[in-house]
């Protein structure tokens, strides 16, 4: 029996069916041991080789179809699912990002404000109190100067008052030198009294 009887059967097997690639062995070994060519120049076998290549090919095509796209479309969806949602993650944290910016800017300028206004109040309070303390400081200083005044006066009071009876004596010891004669206090005080306010005058 020639290896073409052996190998005939399967062309045409469910097993051959399986596995396309056996039928084109098989085909091969035919045409082969016919023409001792390549199979796939023998026009005896193109009709198989057309017939399980079109097998082939649904087989293929199915596959492709209902198992190899679908997880592949199923893949695909899932990642633009993700991202899409990543996307919108995104988007989301962006959105509070710029939110706490706008309110922590506000806090800023608050707190800026606040702080300007407590310095304004605490310059103008310290600006009173100086200027109290001054006005006090200023009257106690008007005060004592009052004091000294009326001091100082009454101390030159005293002190005219003490030279016009030094002078008063001065002059009656000068009248009895000069003339021999002790003239009055009364006279001599009112001799006085007139020359110093023509010395005034």
């Amino acid at each position: 029996m020639s290896v073409t009887q052996i190998m005939k059967p399967l062309v045409y097997s469910p097993l051959a069916l399986m596995v396309p690639s056996l039928a084109f062995t098989s085909g091969a070994f035919a045409a082969g041991d016919s023409s001792g060519g390549l199979p796939q120049l023998d026009i005896a076998t193109w009709p198989n080789q057309l017939f399980w290549l079109l097998i082939t090919f649904t087989i293929l095509f199915l596959l492709m179809n209902y198992v190899v796209t679908p997880r592949i479309s199923a893949v695909i969806e899932n990642r633009s699912d993700k991202i899409s949602g990543d996307l919108a993650k995104a988007k989301e944290a962006d959105a509070k990002a710029k939110e706490m910016q706008v309110t922590y800017e506000s806090a800023l300028a608050s707190a800026r404000a606040d702080a300007s206004d407590k310095a304004q109040a605490a310059t103008k309070a310290a600006n009173d109190k100086a200027a109290a303390g001054e006005a006090e400081m200023a009257k106690k200083l008007a005060k004592k100067l009052a004091t000294a005044e009326k001091k100082l006066a009454a101390m030159r009071d005293d002190a005219m008052a003490n030279l016009n009876d030094v002078a008063t004596e001065a002059a009656q010891e000068t009248v009895k030198q000069l003339i021999g004669v002790k003239a009055t206090k009364a006279e001599v005080t009112k001799q006085v009294k007139a020359a110093a306010k023509a010395a005034n005058a």
